[in-house]
């Protein structure tokens, strides 16, 4: 499997961009992964229901005011979309957002979750002026509880029964920053 070199102290390997049509085959080898999605809040989705993602994706890119940035994780490098990034505003909270991400099994292992919660708090704070992120990841996903925390975000608390996935019920662990507790880039 190849794996990306280590960038330099602070050089980014990865940018968001919005997502484009074309995307459908990238983003399905996420979201249509058992793997990639065994700790989300859903099942694998077939190549429609993907379609379906990007294209409600690239349609919110467009409203005004935006409420969602739902953007591509690429390699600079190489220009390959490796994962989903999601930003939503939290319409119950000031000026608050919620984020989540999904990358390519193929992906795992070298950084690339930190550094794309690093690009999204780049885009919560410095660009869209927002005071608070949270994050909420399953209880079995130890390796976005690293994340999490390696990103600089603080672990706050469970919500039980959160989400009814693959027939059940499941708690989720959350996790959030102040805007005066991230390190800028």
């Amino acid at each position: 499997m190849r794996r990306p070199p280590s960038p330099p102290p602070g050089e980014r390997r990865l940018v968001l961009r919005e997502l484009e049509s074309g995307d459908v085959p990238a983003v399905h080898d996420v979201y249509g992964s058992e793997a990639a999605t065994e700790h989300l809040s859903f099942t694998p989705r077939s190549v429609d229901e993907v379609r379906a993602i990007v294209e409600r994706s690239i349609a919110s890119a467009r409203t005004v005011p935006r409420q969602e940035h739902a953007l591509g994780v690429v390699e600079r490098a190489t220009g390959d979309l490796v994962g989903f990034a999601r930003l939503a505003l939290d319409p119950h909270q000031q000026r608050a957002a919620t984020i989540g991400f999904a990358l390519r099994p193929a992906s795992w292992g070298v950084g690339y979750g930190r550094e794309t919660v690093a690009l999204l708090l780049t885009l919560a704070f410095a660009e869209l002026d927002l005071h608070r992120v949270w994050a909420a990841r399953a209880p079995l996903n130890t390796a976005s509880a690293r994340t999490l925390l390696a990103a600089g975000l603080t672990e706050e608390g469970r919500i039980r029964g959160h989400v009814y996935v693959r027939g059940a019920w499941r708690d989720s662990i959350t996790y959030g920053i102040l805007r005066e507790e991230w390190d800028t880039p």
